[in-house]
């Protein structure tokens, strides 16, 4: 059985980037467009590992990430930060929320590939 992912990320293009590199790497991946929706659909298909934009409409994806860590049937669940906001700090405020790793944007495929392997296998 294929490991799932769940993209969370409001700009349909990373979205379409995500879906082609990954599905093709032979992943189930869900979507959310925002970071409540994202915490909802945690919950709703229990995936194998989270990318969270940061910043989004709605809930952000510090937010997100906290009541998703804050729920313990969740909490195990990988979540790696996915983020155009490379300050210096940044990858910090991160893992302050619980993210468990950070990516910068833009990334390269063989990058993220990398990282989602490292993580789920």
């Amino acid at each position: 059985m294929s490991k799932k992912i769940l993209i969370v990320e409001d700009t349909e293009d990373n979205r379409q980037i995500l879906r082609d590199l990954l599905g093709m790497a032979g992943y189930t991946l869900f979507e959310a467009r925002d970071g409540a929706e994202g915490v909802a659909k945690a919950a709703e298909h229990r995936p194998d590992l989270i990318l969270m934009d940061i910043q989004m409409p709605v809930m952000d994806g510090y937010e997100a990430t906290r009541r998703i860590k804050a729920n313990p049937e969740l909490k195990a669940i990988p979540i790696v930060a996915v983020t155009s906001y490379a300050l210096s700090g940044d990858e910090q405020k991160t893992r302050d929320a619980g993210c468990d790793a950070y990516i910068a944007k833009p990334y390269s495929p063989r990058q993220m590939l990398a990282k989602v392997r490292e993580l789920i296998g």
